[in-house]
Formats: C-alpha cells, sequence, structure tokens
C-alpha cells in the first residue's frame, strides 16, 4: 500500500473511532455483525482480521469463536493498531494483533477458517491480489468476507451522496485535523466496484468456488462471501 495512504491513517488515528461512530451514527457496528454472522464462524475456528484498523472486527469475531478459537488482526498502518489491545483487553477478549500488509501477509497457507477485511479492500494498490492473498491463507472450504461501501441508488442514494461529500469532510475535518482524509474516504468508496461487478472481480481472482454478495442498508454497504 501506498505511503500517502499509510500517513493519511496515522494522521486520523487518534480520532477514528470518534469519528466512525458519529459518522456512521453507530450503524457500523450492525455491519460488523452482520459479517461475522455471514461468514459462519464457529467456536473454536481461527480468523485473520487484515486491515483491523482499532480492532473493532476482530473483537467481533473473537465473541463468536470464543476461548476456543484464534482471532489475529492486522494492519498495514502501526498508529491504527494502537489503540487496539487497550479496547480487546478492556472487553476481556484475548486477540492478538500485528503490523502486515494485506497484499503480502505473514502466515502460511491455509492456516484460517475465516480471513476478512472490512472497508479497507478498496485502499491497497492491487485488490485482485488481495483477493487471492486472502484466500491463499485460508483452509479449503473456508471463506473469505468482505465488507465494503456500495453505491446505493434512488432518493436514499441522493441523499448519502450529498452526506458524504458535504457532511463527512467537515465533521471528519473537525473531529481529526484532516478534511482531505475525509474528503478521499467517500470519493473512493463511490469510485470502487460493488454489487455485480465487485463479484465479477472475485470470480476474476480465480480461488473460489461460490461468491456471494449482501447488501445492507439499500446497498449503502455490502457483505461480499467468498468460499475458496
Amino acid at each position: 500500500m501506498s505511503a500517502e495512504v499509510r500517513d493519511m491513517f496515522a494522521s486520523i488515528a487518534p480520532r477514528y473511532d470518534a469519528a466512525n461512530e458519529l459518522l456512521s451514527l453507530g450503524v457500523h457496528k450492525g455491519w460488523r455483525r452482520a459479517a461475522v454472522r455471514l461468514s459462519q464462524a464457529a467456536p473454536g475456528q481461527s480468523v485473520l482480521d487484515c486491515a483491523t484498523g482499532t480492532g473493532d472486527l476482530a473483537l467481533e469475531f473473537k465473541r463468536t469463536v470464543g476461548a476456543a478459537g484464534e482471532v489475529i488482526g492486522t494492519d498495514f498502518c502501526a498508529e491504527m493498531l494502537q489503540a487496539a489491545p487497550g479496547k480487546a483487553a478492556r472487553a476481556g477478549l484475548a486477540v492478538e494483533f500485528a503490523v502486515a500488509d494485506a497484499l503480502a501477509l505473514p502466515y502460511a497457507d491455509a492456516r484460517f477458517n475465516v480471513a476478512s477485511i472490512a472497508f479497507g479492500i478498496r485502499n491497497v494498490d492491487d485488490p485482485l491480489r488481495c483477493l487471492r492473498e486472502l484466500a491463499r491463507v485460508v483452509k479449503p472450504g473456508g471463506r473469505v468476507v468482505i465488507l465494503e461501501f456500495g453505491q446505493p441508488t434512488g432518493a436514499f442514494g441522493a441523499i448519502f451522496r450529498l452526506y458524504s461529500k458535504g457532511v463527512m469532510p467537515l465533521v471528519g475535518g473537525l473531529l481529526t485535523g484532516n478534511r482531505a482524509a475525509y474528503q478521499y474516504l467517500p470519493r473512493t468508496a463511490a469510485q470502487f466496484p460493488a454489487g455485480e461487478k465487485f463479484l465479477a472481480l472475485m470470480r476474476e481472482a480465480g480461488v473460489f468456488s461460490s461468491v456471494s454478495a449482501h447488501p445492507l442498508l439499500f446497498g449503502t454497504a455490502f457483505v461480499y462471501l467468498g468460499v475458496k
């Protein structure tokens, strides 16, 4: 991933959770729970969560796999990870966190039951390579889970675009001191392939026996599943 993107996330890391909670009105929590539910993760299984940021999705997976299960959360930005261990400790959840690039994961083939990435695949330099790397570390029959923004249509879509272009940069800039970051994030979300277009990318990766897309909040976000 580019140094510019890493630096951007490093600059907003101290206030990332506060901005995320306010800008999403808390909806992101339900989206993460949906991703875990659709992943079919089960007690005792192992999960790798890439682009984990401050660890929210990793913690949600840990609640599902339980004490006998294993969850590792990775991120290419060390600053984003700084809050994650403390959050896990306060929640009483044993989760390992490590700095790693989703394009070159330091884990063996077929290591995990589930590999996930939430709101991160649009920020990697090569999404196709990322899909293949996530599949590489998953066991045969295991699942790759991608949670990413979509592009809702109709009246709701118009409201969402107005909010993304106007409110997000203003509020995100005030909270984090980096308005440009909150112009970049909704812009990349609007440009990234969603729905059937992203499923086509998953098929192109050539590593999944089946793929599916599950829209959330009128297509504002999608949970994509790929079975290895």
